[in-house]
C-alpha cells in the first residue's frame, strides 16, 4: 500500500513530503511513500518508505542534539494538545512529525566522505570533486582523505546545481557560511563514526537548515536512506560494488534502462519497489537496532 495525503490545509508539497500549517509557529511534514531518484519524482512509491523516514530521522535529530538543534516537536501521534488537520489517519501519523516553523535556507549541505556518485563521475572527468585537485589513482568508493562539504543550490523543480564558497559566501555572509560548513561537517563525522558501529559506511548526506529566532536549526529530513548513501562495511573494498541501504538500487535500475534523468521517469517495476523497501527497513533496524512495527 502507498500511502498519500489528501488533508485540507496543505502548505507545501515537495517531491517526497507533504507539510500542512498548524498555526502557532508549528507544522505538520508528512513523510510520503513517493520516492525521487535525479531529482525527478518517479511514479508510484516505495511501500513503508515514509514511515522508515520519519522514524530514522527522529533517531537522527535526537542524536545530535547536543552539536546543533533541530525543528523536530514530537512525532504526530505523540503531540498531545496539539490541533491536527482534519482527516489525519492513525496511519500517516506514524509517519508524520509536528515541527517548529523555520525560514529555511535555501541550500544542500553534503558531506561527502567517499568518491561516490556524482564526485566519482566528475574524478573520473577531470580528476577534481568539486572543482579541488584530487590525488591520482583514486578508485570508486575509495575513502576520500578527509570529509568534504560540498554544497548546492536546492531546487524545487529541476536539478539542483554545485555551489562555490564563494557563492555560499556572498548568499549568506561568512558567519552563516562558516556554521553551514562546521555544522554540517560534524554532523557527518559524528554519524558516521556511530554508523560505523553498526556495520554501516555513511558515504554521503545531504542536509537542510533554516533559522528559527535569529539561530541556525537542523529541518526537513537527517541521515534518512533518501538523503544518504548507506554501505554494508562488512567486506567493504574500494574499486567493487557494495550491499546498499538507500535508492541506489533505484538509480542503478533506472541508469540501465537508459533513461536520460528528464520527466517523466518510468515506472519501477514490482521487484524492484519490494527489494528497495527491504532495503530501507533493514537500514532503520541496523541504525536504530529496532523493528519498525508494519501493522
Amino acid at each position: 500500500m502507498i500511502v498519500e495525503t489528501t488533508m485540507p490545509g496543505l502548505l507545501y508539497r515537495g517531491k517526497v513530503r507533504d507539510t500542512y500549517d498548524l498555526g502557532d509557529g508549528l507544522m505538520l511534514m508528512v513523510s510520503t511513500d513517493r520516492i525521487s531518484a535525479f531529482d525527478v519524482v518517479l511514479p508510484g512509491g516505495i511501500p513503508h518508505k515514509g514511515l522508515v523516514l520519519a522514524h530514522i530521522s527522529k533517531f537522527w535529530f535526537d542524536r545530535t542534539e547536543d552539536l546543533i538543534g533541530n525543528h523536530l516537536v514530537a512525532m504526530a501521534g505523540d503531540a498531545s494538545g496539539v490541533a491536527m488537520p482534519e482527516g489525519l489517519s492513525p496511519e500517516i501519523a506514524r509517519q508524520s512529525m509536528v515541527v517548529k516553523r523555520a525560514q529555511r535556507l535555501d541550500v544542500e549541505c553534503i558531506v561527502r566522505g567517499y568518491l561516490a556518485g556524482s564526485a566519482w563521475a566528475e574524478y573520473r572527468r577531470s580528476g577534481t570533486v568539486w572543482g579541488q585537485e584530487m590525488p591520482q589513482g583514486l578508485v570508486e568508493g575509495q575513502e576520500l582523505p578527509e570529509p568534504m562539504f560540498t554544497p548546492t543550490t536546492k531546487a524545487d523543480v529541476g536539478h539542483d546545481e554545485n555551489m562555490t564558497p564563494d557563492q555560499v559566501l556572498d548568499m549568506f555572509g561568512a558567519d552563516l557560511a562558516r556554521q553551514l560548513e562546521e555544522k554540517s561537517l560534524a554532523i557527518y563525522s559524528s554519524a558516521n563514526e556511530y554508523a560505523r558501529s553498526k556495520g554501516i559506511i555513511l558515504v554521503d548526506t545531504k542536509m537542510e537548515f533554516g533559522l528559527l529566532d535569529g539561530g541556525l536549526i537542523l529541518i526537513d529530513e537527517l541521515l534518512t536512506p533518501d538523503s544518504s548513501r548507506f554501505w554494508d562495511a562488512s567486506g567493504y573494498e574500494p574499486g567493487r560494488s557494495l550491499p546498499n541501504f538507500d535508492k541506489q538500487y533505484v538509480r542503478d535500475w533506472l541508469d540501465a534502462q537508459g533513461w536520460d534523468h528528464e520527466p517523466p521517469a518510468p515506472e519501477l517495476p514490482p521487484e524492484i519497489v519490494e527489494r528497495t523497501s527491504k532495503r530501507y527497513l533493514e537500514a532503520h533496524r541496523r541504525l536504530t537496532g529496532e523493528e519498525l512495527s508494519l501493522d
